[in-house]
C-alpha cells in the first residue's frame, strides 16, 4: 500500500506538467502557480486528485470556452437552447414558406396544406420557449436578455409578414 501511494505523488507531478503544457501561453503564471501549489498538498492521494482538477481546467481553458468569460454575456444567452430553439424554429418556418413559395403551392385555399400546418406548429411551438426563456433570463441577465428577445422577436415577425402581407 505504501509503494502504491508513493506512486501516486510523481505521476500528480507529471500530470501537473500536462497541465502546464495544455495551458496557453497567456496563462503561463497560473501554470507556475499550480505547479507550485501541488508541494503544498497535503496526502498523495489529495494532490492527485488536486491535479485531476488542474487537467480538467487546463483543457477548459485551452478548449474555446474561457473561464473568466462572463456565462451571462448577450453571445453566452444566445447559444442557450431556450435561446437559439425559438430563433430556429421561426426561421424554419419562414423557409417553409419560402420552398412553398418557389415551388408554387402558395395559395389560398379552403383546406390547408401540409405546408400551413407545419408553419403552425412551428410557430405555436416555440411560445413556451420563449416563455421559458424570459422567465428564466430575464431576472439573471435582463440587459442581454432583452436583445435575445428582440432577436426573437424580429424572427416572429420575419415568419408572420409574408402570411399577412399575402393574406394566407
Amino acid at each position: 500500500m505504501n509503494a502504491r501511494l508513493s506512486l501516486l505523488r510523481p505521476l500528480a507531478r507529471r500530470l501537473m506538467k500536462h497541465a502546464a503544457n495544455v495551458l496557453p501561453g497567456s496563462r503561463s503564471d497560473w501554470a507556475q502557480a499550480m505547479t507550485n501549489e501541488l508541494e503544498h498538498v497535503e496526502g498523495d492521494f489529495t494532490a492527485l486528485r488536486w491535479t485531476g482538477g488542474c487537467v480538467l481546467a487546463s483543457y477548459i481553458e485551452r478548449g474555446g470556452r474561457k473561464m473568466n468569460d462572463p456565462a451571462n454575456s448577450f453571445i453566452g444567452i444566445v447559444r442557450k437552447p431556450c435561446a437559439f430553439v425559438p430563433l430556429a424554429m421561426s426561421l424554419t418556418a419562414l423557409g417553409v414558406i419560402a420552398v412553398a413559395a418557389l415551388s408554387g403551392r402558395l395559395v389560398q385555399r379552403a383546406d390547408e396544406g401540409a405546408e400551413a400546418h407545419i408553419w403552425q406548429l412551428l410557430m405555436a411551438g416555440q411560445l413556451p420557449v420563449l416563455a421559458f426563456f424570459a422567465v428564466k433570463w430575464l431576472p439573471r441577465a435582463p440587459k442581454q436578455a432583452l436583445c435575445v428577445l428582440g432577436l426573437q422577436v424580429a424572427a416572429v415577425l420575419a415568419a408572420l409578414a409574408p402570411v399577412y402581407l399575402l393574406h394566407l
